[in-house]
């Protein structure tokens, strides 16, 4: 079967930002609060991270459930990594994502300064300086015949599409705006060349979900 390149649940600013200005070590969305970008998953019943009972159902738990479905490896760029540019400057830091990663898969980080590969529970980072084709090949071999996520952030996004290797988009657009930051599009019907788009608004949360699939 084919491995599928997709991203799940990218969450932009209605004005198509996926992060703010000025990332730090502190505030990894730089000036955006990320909480109202994902509240629409933190509130479903199958937010990995819930820890009280309930959360809704519906659409919005149907996409985070479906985070982790079939897939055998991830790719995202260095900052959503960490905040560092440049060299490496401390190796002992290993990320903003604590000692139980939540990929459960190896992850590529793209850079051009890599390190030496480290395991942190079940998950396996590697850091490499390539081109988009050859690095999603060697997350495909990765992925043992599963499909490849491309987690991000929307500049790594971004060279995947100008480079034709995405299959599936699964885009919330939060109803609010950014101003400002890295942006994944300044409107969605940029990519109707490549892709079929289904449109669907969520009642319970407000998001608008968009479904892109390559033509």
């Amino acid at each position: 079967m084919e491995q599928l390149l997709r991203v799940q649940n990218f969450c932009v600013s209605r004005d198509g930002f996926g992060t703010g200005e000025h990332q730090s070590l502190e505030r990894p969305f730089g000036h955006a609060d990320p909480g109202p970008l994902f509240a629409w998953a933190g509130a479903t019943a199958s937010w990995p991270n819930r820890t009280d009972p309930g959360g809704s159902r519906g659409l919005d738990d149907y996409f985070t459930r479906d985070f982790t479905h079939n897939i055998g490896a991830e790719i995202m760029g260095r900052n959503k990594f960490g905040p560092q540019r440049g060299p490496w400057a401390d190796h002992e830091w290993q990320g903003w994502w604590g000692d139980e990663p939540p990929f459960h898969t190896p992850v590529f980080v793209m850079t051009h300064h890599p390190r030496p590969s480290f395991t942190l529970s079940d998950t396996t980072f590697h850091f490499v300086d390539d081109d988009p084709a050859a690095v999603l090949a060697a997350a495909r071999e990765a992925a043992g015949g599963k499909d490849v996520r491309l987690g991000g952030g929307a500049t790594t996004i971004r060279e995947f599409l100008d480079a034709g290797l995405v299959d599936t988009l699964h885009v919330a657009v939060a109803p609010l705006d950014l101003g400002s930051g890295v942006r994944l599009w300044r409107a969605p019907e940029e990519l109707l060349d490549r892709f079929h788009l289904e449109v669907v608004p969520s009642p319970s949360s407000g998001v608008t979900h968009h479904l892109f699939w390559r033509r």
